[in-house]
């Protein structure tokens, strides 16, 4: 099976284009003002638009309430939810069960973190995947780090590899962790929020490779 890939942090339409055409499965969208990468309900409208079918739309939230999760819905038809701060699983249960999506959650590798457990909470709760990210004690993702591959864990959910990930290493990281899919942003980019085309191209390309292996 291939490695599915998700573009997050798109920001232009064109990025959107980009991604698609370079056979992307996901493109995520921040919803998190303090990130760099981040997009108005406006901007967000006008982008999903341009977002064809069998691309899924992900929004990424940071600690945000059902009622704000359900604002951005009303004009922005997400698919699926991705958690990306200190909600527990009981409140991802309940933020999913109140807007009606799918979810997943972001956890980060901090040292000495039981990740295998932290893992099975989510799953408990009802998580169609979990998405394991390099720690940072201020950032919530985007860190452009990535954590100690080999101690990715095989369990039996689906599993997403981010954090420091870029055309030059995404085959061996496949090869490393044997992930579900992958979640790439700033290694894709030629600015923050601007992604580059044939970067995309190039990131695509070794993880066709790092599948076929």
């Amino acid at each position: 099976m291939r490695t599915r890939a998700k573009i997050c942090g798109i920001t232009r339409v064109e990025d959107v284009h980009a991604v698609v055409n370079a056979g992307c499965d996901a493109i995520g969208f921040v919803f998190y003002p303090p990130s760099p990468r981040s997009v108005t309900l406006a901007q967000a409208e006008i982008l999903i638009q341009t977002v064809p079918a069998y691309v899924q739309a992900v929004g990424l939230f940071v600690n945000s309430s059902a009622d704000e999760i359900q604002t951005i819905l009303k004009t922005v038809p997400l698919d699926i939810l991705q958690f990306h701060g200190d909600e527990t699983p009981e409140q991802c249960q309940s933020i999913a069960r109140q807007v009606g999506r799918r979810w997943y959650k972001a956890i980060q590798v901090k040292p000495g973190l039981d990740v295998v457990a932290e893992i099975q909470k989510y799953q408990d709760a009802g998580a169609s995947a979990v998405l394991l990210d390099a720690w940072h004690p201020d950032l919530k993702g985007g860190t452009g780090h990535s954590f100690d591959w080999t101690t990715f864990p095989k369990l039996n959910i689906p599993l997403i590899l981010a954090g420091g990930l870029n055309p030059d290493n995404i085959e061996q990281a496949i090869l490393t962790t044997h992930a579900y899919a992958v979640d790439v942003s700033g290694g894709v980019e030629s600015a923050k929020g601007i992604k580059d085309q044939q970067l995309i191209e190039r990131f695509m390309q070794g993880v066709l490779r790092g599948s076929a292996k």
